[in-house]
Order: C-alpha cells, then structure tokens, then sequence
C-alpha cells in the first residue's frame, strides 16, 4: 500500500486488497451516478444503496491495480461497513 498515492486496503474474503481513487475512477464514479461536480457526487456518495457500493468499492479496486478482485466483487464475502468505511478513507486521502 502507498499512502502518499491515497491508497487504502480492504479485506475482501479473508484477504487484503488495495483500493485507490484516481482520476480516471472517479471520472468513472461521477458518470455512473451522473454527477456534474464533486460536491454534488459528495452527497450522493452519502446515500448509497449496496449495489452502489459494491459499485464504487469495484471501481476504487481497478484505481488499486485490483482489476480480478473488482471482476469477481459481487461474488466475495465482504463486510458492508467496512467497505464503507474504506471508501471514505480512499475519496479522503485523494480530496481531502
């Protein structure tokens, strides 16, 4: 993990895996929930549903280097606030 890159990791089936907020994801993150500006995808990230989260944590995977691991997500064993919380941390170390 690098945090100077604003990488976080999550525990995804027993093990560790790396999520990441760049650019490129969270241009993909702003289209699929069809946000115009951060602060308009900041309070819809507030209100999540789980297919939603799953969906963000799976892009955040791909920004991680994690591609396999954000193919193979809906099928893993993942506690939902933990990847919550891994989602906060990642958009947090990358906008503050």
């Amino acid at each position: 993990m690098n945090g100077a890159r604003g990488e976080v990791t999550l525990c995804i089936d027993g093990c560790e895996h790396t999520l990441c907020l760049t650019l490129g994801a969270l241009a993909e993150i702003e289209t699929a929930f069809g946000c115009s500006s951060l602060s308009e995808l900041q309070a819809r990230m507030r209100r999540l549903s789980a297919s939603e989260l799953i969906q963000v944590v799976a892009v955040l995977l791909k920004g991680g280097g994690e591609q396999a691991a954000a193919e193979q997500l809906s099928a893993m064993k993942i506690n939902p606030g933990l990847a919550a919380r891994a989602v906060a941390e990642a958009f947090h170390a990358a906008v503050g």
